[in-house]
């Protein structure tokens, strides 16, 4: 990726964070990066386009991950624990973007809305496939869609109180959160 378009998406994404989208204004990621007017147009056409990039690029980096362990052989514990170490990876690494994701989607407006639901979806379909695919091996109990939202809520809520240089890393984290999960979803006959 561009190195400009990149300190931008990286500018942006703090300011909508901080301030939030609709109080940022172009004046303001100006200021951010040092690129004038024109240069920031001629990366993004608008500020939307901008938000639905950092809306949806975490996702689609862990659709694709999570495509890929789905797609190897492995036990559904060592899958749900690398996934989940990912996940909490993203939100330490993306924190701003995360933030933005959570409190900005109802910014997203039109055909991009519509994509970024669409995403999320996906996102949601591959914690459900991976939990899925746990008890098709005979590892887990059996899930359903509340628990499927119960994971995602205890990954992406932690953008509130996540602190990327706190005394835990983001992976011992994901550990413990997969040490609550697997207990109530291995099964005890396996």
């Amino acid at each position: 990726m561009n190195d400009n378009r990149t300190r931008l998406l990286r500018a942006a994404a703090d300011l909508f964070a901080r301030k939030g989208f609709h109080a940022t204004g172009m004046s303001d990621l100006e200021k951010a990066t040092g690129l004038g007017r024109s240069s920031l147009y001629h990366y993004f056409s608008n500020k939307e386009e901008m938000l639905f990039e950092i809306t949806t690029r975490y996702l689609r980096e862990l659709v694709a991950l999570g495509e890929r362990l789905l797609g190897e052989e492995m036990p559904a514990e060592q899958r749900l624990r690398r996934f989940s170490r990912a996940v909490m990876r993203s939100v330490a690494d993306d924190l701003s973007e995360l933030t933005v994701c959570f409190r900005e989607m109802h910014a997203v407006t039109g055909d991009n809305r519509q994509a970024l639901l669409d995403l999320h979806r996906q996102y949601e379909g591959v914690w459900a496939r991976i939990l899925s695919a746990g008890f098709d091996s005979g590892e887990f109990e059996q899930t359903d869609t509340l628990s499927v939202k119960a994971v995602l809520g205890m990954h992406h809520y932690s953008y509130l109180w996540l602190r990327p240089d706190g005394h835990r890393s983001p992976e011992a984290i994901a550990e413990s959160f997969c040490d609550l999960i697997l207990n109530g979803l291995k099964n005890p006959d396996a």
